[in-house]
């Protein structure tokens, strides 16, 4: 036996090669496959929602019923509903409006006779920037007190912030608002109560000859310092208050990854070097525990979403979730309808954008 076994030059090494070119394709064609799977999963999740919205709208009856019924004669009241296509099957509806949906055409407003896309566009901006803002208030207060907690764990301050965070995520978006106005804006007068800017500058930045319509940006460009800071002047208080719906959900999460990152042997090696504690977390520990945030804040779109509907009616901030309240007690189908689209493509696409983000950090999603 000892004779047949043989060394080869160079087989040993093409082998490991081979395996290693292998199991790089493998890899390759595993995160492309996980990806198209993913982003397949995008067609059904966004059918669901519009869908139930559809068909949960239309479980109340029709709007023109409601709104004109005691005051048309039943032939005139005939009329509407058939102009409006609303006597038709429900099941012909439904498929015609997917078929729209599919084109780009969200049908037209039922109470102002404007094409929904049109809302989407003029009001979309106001939404993203008030999310944006929310962002950045998620991160500066939740960042800072994750790291504070986790610094000083199972002591006073870790018990305090953790409480506080509970409370602050507990407690309603729109009381939250109101409470915020009443102490900074009515109380101690620093700050607008609502809008988004003054008349003077909305009608100074809506009559650039190019506006992006998200106020701040447009602010800038037009190089008026006075009109960057009144913007973001009403921007504080609607800013802070859907900020902190995610900056609880950002500092639980820092915290409780900096405490196993400080665990690791890495720091513990650094830590046996005499490197500082504070050195520790920022430094050594803080970079690996946000990885995590990075995912998290993806999956919290939903919910800036959902909260900036709340927000954006309590500090009369005219974007999506504003309009969304408006057509909602109008019962404006059309409106509902392709507003609730756009929100479902948005945290379809959100999501789909933090499972690429995920693979790419950790190989092992992709299986």
């Amino acid at each position: 036996m000892s004779v047949l076994i043989q060394d080869v030059p160079g087989a040993d090494a093409g082998s490991h090669s081979g395996a290693g070119g292998g199991a790089g394709q493998h890899g390759q064609h595993g995160l492309a496959r996980y990806l198209a799977v993913r982003f397949l999963l995008i067609i059904p999740t966004v059918l669901a929602l519009v869908s139930a919205v559809f068909f949960l709208m239309r479980a109340t009856g029709d709007p023109i019923t409601t709104a004109f019924g005691d005051r048309l004669t039943p032939a005139q009241l005939h009329a509407k509903l058939h102009q409006a296509g609303y006597d038709r099957p429900l099941l012909t509806q439904y498929l015609e409006y997917l078929r729209g949906l599919a084109v780009g055409d969200f049908g037209r407003t039922a109470t102002d006779d404007q094409p929904v896309s049109a809302v989407l566009r003029t009001y979309g901006a106001a939404t993203v920037e008030l999310a944006g803002y929310a962002l950045v208030v998620a991160l500066a207060v939740g960042v800072p007190l994750g790291m504070v907690a986790a610094a000083h764990r199972d002591r006073a301050p870790d018990v305090a912030l953790r409480l506080l965070v509970i409370l602050g995520y507990a407690t309603p978006v729109f009381f939250l608002g109101l409470l915020f106005k009443l102490v900074f804006s009515v109380w101690l007068g620093w700050l607008p109560t609502s809008g988004r800017a003054s008349i003077g500058v909305q009608l100074e930045l809506q009559d650039q000859s190019s506006t992006t319509g998200i106020y701040l940006v447009d602010a800038l460009r037009s190089g008026d310092g006075a009109a960057v800071v009144d913007v973001l002047e009403h921007a504080v208080l609607p800013g802070l208050t859907l900020g902190l719906l995610v900056a609880g959900v950002v500092a639980r999460l820092v915290r409780t990854n900096l405490i196993g990152t400080l665990s690791a042997d890495y720091v513990e090696s650094a830590r046996s070097r005499g490197v500082s504690r504070f050195r520790l977390i920022t430094r050594h520990a803080t970079r690996p525990a946000l990885i995590p945030v990075v995912t998290v804040l993806g999956l919290q779109i939903a919910g800036l979403l959902g909260g900036a509907v709340l927000t954006e009616t309590t500090f009369e901030w005219k974007g999506l979730g504003y309009e969304l309240a408006h057509y909602l007690s109008a019962r404006d189908f059309p409106a509902v309808q392709g507003i609730v689209a756009l929100f479902a493509v948005v945290v379809a696409l959100t999501n789909f954008l933090v499972d690429v983000v995920a693979a790419l950090i950790d190989p092992r999603v992709r299986y």
